[in-house]
C-alpha cells in the first residue's frame, strides 16, 4: 500500500469512528477497515459502551477474508481483558498481515502493549497516519486520561453587538431554532448539562435534548446555597432526568434535605470560593467517568472557567440582532483577564451558517497542544 493509500483508508476509518459519539464514552471512539488486495473487505466501528470494538465488528465482516488484510485502526488495539477479549488478539488469530493505526492508546493497560503483541506475532505495525486528526477525535477521552477531567463545552447565544439578555434579563430566544437544534444534539450526547443558579431561577431551563439523543445527560447546576426552587422544571422532573445540585457547606440542611426528598442528587462542596468548588466538582465528575460536560451559563459560571483556564471548547451561537445597554448581560463575567497578552487563546476556529445565526466553534490552544 502506498502512503495516499494509507491515508485514504485511515481517513474512512476515522469517518467510521466518530459514529461512536455519544453512546461509546468514557471509552475512545475508534473505527476500523480491513483491507485486502486493494479492496475493502470489513469495517467497523466501537457502537456502545461495552460493546464489540471496532476491529471485532471488523473481523466479523470481514470473515475468512482478513486473511493477509491490512487493517487501519484509529487507536492502539487494545490488549487486556475489559468489558470484551483483547482485539489484538483477535487480529494475530485472523491472519491479518499488517496493522496502520493513528496512535496508540495512553490508557495504562494498553499503553503500546497491543503494538507489541501485534510485532511479537509477526504482524508488520505502522503508526502514526492520521494522528493528529485521531487526537482531535478523541480529545475529551484523552484528556480525561491525562487530567482526570471532563472535557468542557462552553455554550452561549448572543446578539451581535455581544448580549445575552436585555436589561430586563429577557432572553428567549435570541438564537434561532436552527441554533436550538444544535444545542439539543450537543446536550443528547454529553454525560451533563450545567448551569448556575442564576440562570436556573431566571430561565427556568428543562435543560434536556428535545428529542432525545444516545445519551442521557445529568442537569447539574452550581448552587452554593441550595436554594433551586422546588417548583422549577429541574426538580419537578428530577426523577425522570438526573439533577444533580452542587452547593456548599454553607447550604442549609434542611434545604439539601428538601431537593434530596424531591429526587436530585445534592453534593456538598468543601471549597471556599467559587472558582476553587468549580475545579473541586471538576475532579468529582472526572471521578465518576464523565468525559463530556456542556456549560450553558451564565455569565458568573463563564467567568468562573475563564478565571480557571477550564474551557476546552467553545460553541458561540450569534444572532443578527443588537440589543444594547450598558446593564444588559454579556457571556462572560468575573474579574476579567487584566492584560490581553492574558486573554484565553483559541484555535481551530470555524464558522458556519445556521438559519439566521453564524455558529462559532473553537478549542483553546492548551486544549489543542495536549491533542
Amino acid at each position: 500500500m502506498s502512503d495516499a493509500d494509507d491515508a485514504r483508508f485511515m481517513d474512512r476509518a476515522l469517518e467510521l469512528a466518530r459514529r461512536g459519539e455519544g453512546a461509546v464514552e468514557p471509552n475512545p471512539m475508534v473505527g476500523c477497515v480491513l483491507v485486502r488486495d486493494g479492496q475493502v473487505v470489513g469495517e467497523g466501528y466501537h457502537q456502545r459502551f461495552g460493546g464489540d470494538h471496532a476491529e471485532v465488528v471488523a473481523l466479523a465482516a470481514a470473515g475468512e477474508r482478513a486473511q493477509d488484510a491490512t487493517a487501519y485502526v484509529t487507536l492502539e488495539p487494545c490488549s487486556h481483558f475489559g468489558k470484551t477479549p483483547p482485539c489484538a488478539d483477535a487480529l494475530v488469530r485472523a491472519g491479518v498481515r499488517r496493522v496502520v493505526a493513528a496512535g496508540a492508546d495512553p490508557f495504562p493497560a494498553v499503553a503500546g502493549n497491543g503494538f507489541a503483541r501485534l510485532r511479537a506475532a509477526g504482524i508488520d505495525v505502522r503508526i502514526g497516519v492520521g494522528n493528529a486528526a485521531a487526537s482531535a477525535l478523541n480529545a475529551p477521552y484523552l484528556k480525561l486520561l491525562s487530567t482526570g477531567r471532563p472535557w468542557v463545552f462552553a455554550k452561549w447565544a448572543m446578539s451581535l453587538d455581544g448580549k445575552i439578555a436585555t436589561e430586563s434579563g429577557e432572553s428567549r430566544w435570541i438564537s434561532g431554532p436552527e441554533s436550538r437544534a444544535i444545542v439539543h444534539h450537543l446536550r443528547g450526547r454529553v454525560d451533563g448539562v450545567l448551569v448556575g443558579s442564576r440562570t436556573a431561577q431566571r430561565d427556568d431551563p428543562l435543560l434536556t435534548a428535545r428529542p432525545s439523543g444516545v445519551r442521557v445527560a445529568t442537569r447539574v447546576v452550581l448552587d452554593s446555597r441550595a436554594s433551586l426552587s422546588l417548583d422549577s422544571q429541574l426538580i419537578r422532573t428530577a426523577r425522570q432526568t438526573p439533577v444533580l445540585v452542587a452547593a456548599s457547606q454553607l447550604a442549609p440542611d434542611e434545604r439539601c434535605a428538601a431537593l434530596e426528598s424531591a429526587g436530585c442528587e445534592v453534593l456538598r462542596l468543601g471549597a471556599d470560593s467559587h472558582q476553587q468548588r468549580w475545579l473541586e466538582l471538576l475532579d468529582e465528575l472526572g471521578r465518576r467517568r464523565w468525559t463530556n460536560v456542556l456549560v450553558e451559563g451564565g455569565g458568573e459560571v463563564f467567568g468562573s472557567l475563564l478565571a480557571t483556564q477550564t474551557i476546552d471548547e467553545v460553541h458561540v451561537f450569534v444572532a443578527p440582532i443588537m440589543i444594547g445597554g450598558a446593564t444588559a448581560p454579556g457571556p462572560v463575567a468575573g474579574s476579567g483577564i487584566a492584560k490581553l497578552v492574558d486573554a484565553l487563546a483559541l484555535g481551530d476556529f470555524t464558522s458556519r451558517n445556521c438559519g439566521r445565526d453564524i455558529h462559532l466553534t473553537a478549542r483553546t490552544k492548551a486544549t489543542r497542544e495536549q491533542a
